[in-house]
């Protein structure tokens, strides 16, 4: 196999290799290596610990059960010192003013998807909104809530 590297990057590698006392290609495979076990490795879940959920699943089920809208939970949430907030294609609930994160939106029963199909949309400003709308099917609950619309 042949690689065509620039004259700068073979210069690193072979200062590299040196200073770690490795040849050139075993610096390389090596790389290899790392990145295709990071490619091929399925992310951890993580959950959130039983004994910090429960309290405060028990804290905000009402309020995540009543909310109308993405702005209305947004404030319910808030009265308890919580705010949703992206995170890959879901939502993870976040204490508030650190932005510590609590647990996913999911770990509480209210998923982005469930959550857009009550309000009409996915949340506001969130990266995967299309994919929520697909999964939607384009079809809103009500004028205020329409996708295009950023509520506060």
């Amino acid at each position: 196999m042949t690689l065509k590297l620039s004259d700068e990057m073979v210069a690193a590698l072979r200062a590299t290799a040196a200073r770690d006392d490795v040849t050139v290609g075993q610096l390389v495979r090596d790389a290899l290596a790392r990145e295709l076990r990071r490619r091929n490795t399925p992310k951890r879940d993580v959950r959130t610990d039983e004994a910090l959920l429960a309290p405060v699943r028990s804290l905000l089920a009402p309020d995540l059960a009543r909310a109308t809208g993405w702005a209305d939970l947004a404030q319910r949430l808030a009265q308890f010192g919580f705010a949703l907030k992206p995170a890959g294609g879901g939502l993870i609930v976040v204490r508030l003013p650190d932005g510590w994160r609590v647990c996913k939106a999911s770990e509480l029963g209210h998923g982005h998807l469930d959550l857009a199909r009550r309000f009409g949309g996915p949340f506001p400003g969130h990266s995967q909104s299309a994919t929520i709308l697909s999964r939607l099917g384009n079809r809103t609950a009500g004028p205020s809530n329409r996708p295009g619309k950023r509520q506060p």
